[in-house]
């Protein structure tokens, strides 16, 4: 376990090309690691000295003033240490990628206090406490498997989620569907909350933008195999998408509805699929530019043995003539 940092001293002269400019607008250029809102509320808290004395956002600087920012550890989580087996893939000294089990709550919250994968990350790097729900940067449902990106500095979280946000991260999943497309193609599709289960997503005019591009991998006698890329980062996105186009993951009770069995399967496929209790849905890939030194990431993790027994049951079912 890792000990929390110390406050950290930022000190950097005004250069003339800021000259004149906000504070809160120059110090965004000159600590481009940072949140132009994180530092507008350092100044605030009055962590942000100009020449030894405090500013406001909307004071202007002038060449040559010396800015000192005080940055100081924040618990951004109130949450508890926990000891939970989580597989790192990559890691360095700016970031850490996750392979999360599925059944694994990523956040705490209501009747998930514990036993989180938040809860264990702290026991991993007890430092993460200090960054935004723990330096996770995306989102997994429970019962999605597969690669999470975690930052482990306040920079490295700021820069990631700025690439997020500009559609930069890369995130390729693998699903399987009920019923069998004919070929690949993009679903674009505004999402937002249901209007009676709030627990739910769903395709509506007025909800947010959402692009999710599919591909078809292998074909069954009922079911696809699919490879799918996220343009955008709804909730519940590849979930929602696939059902508004009526092919429902495998195993998605929350929007495929209750499990239809395809005419004349056998024994062992009828058993495989009342037993896959989960969405069949593996974060296989995340590529991106490393927060620090530019230089390309690209990991990569095989679906676990749960999906993998599902393909091969799906592949003899064909094979025997059967869907």
């Amino acid at each position: 376990m890792n000990d929390v940092k110390p406050a950290e001293q930022l000190t950097q002269s005004v250069p003339a090309h800021l000259a004149g400019q906000r504070l809160d607008q120059a110090l965004a250029q000159m600590f481009p690691g940072y949140s132009r809102s994180r530092l507008k509320e350092w100044i605030l808290q009055g962590r942000v000295m100009v020449d030894g004395a405090a500013r406001r956002p909307r004071d202007a600087v002038d060449k040559g003033e010396l800015v000192e920012v005080t940055v100081v550890a924040e618990a951004a989580v109130i949450s508890l240490p926990e000891s939970i087996d989580i597989e790192v893939v990559y890691e360095d000294d700016d970031l850490l990628i996750i392979n999360k089990p599925a059944g694994l709550v990523v956040h705490p919250g209501a009747g998930n206090t514990r036993g989180t994968l938040m809860n264990g990350l702290l026991h991993l790097a007890l430092q993460l406490a200090e960054l935004p729900r723990a330096g996770i940067v995306h989102r997994l449902d429970k019962e999605t498997s597969g690669l999470l990106l975690v930052a482990k500095t306040l920079t490295a979280h700021t820069a990631l989620v700025r690439q997020l946000a500009a559609r930069q991260i890369k995130r390729k999943y693998l699903a399987v569907c009920t019923g069998v497309l004919t070929g690949g193609g993009t679903v674009d599709a505004p999402i937002g909350r249901h209007p009676v289960d709030r627990k739910r997503m769903t395709v509506r005019d007025e909800g947010k933008p959402a692009v999710t591009h599919y591909r078809v991998i292998e074909r069954f006698a009922a079911h696809t195999y699919i490879g799918v890329e996220l343009e955008t980062g709804r909730t519940h996105q590849i979930r929602v998408h696939l059902a508004h186009r009526r092919h429902p993951l495998v195993g998605d009770t929350a929007y495929g509805g209750r499990l239809a069995l395809p005419a004349g399967a056998g024994e062992e496929l009828t058993d495989t699929l009342r037993h896959f209790r989960r969405q069949a849905l593996h974060a296989h890939r995340l590529s991106f530019l490393h927060p620090r030194t530019g230089l390309p990431v690209d990991v990569s993790v095989e679906p676990p043995a749960d999906f993998q027994q599902l393909l091969k049951v799906l592949r003899r079912s064909s094979a025997a003539g059967r869907p």
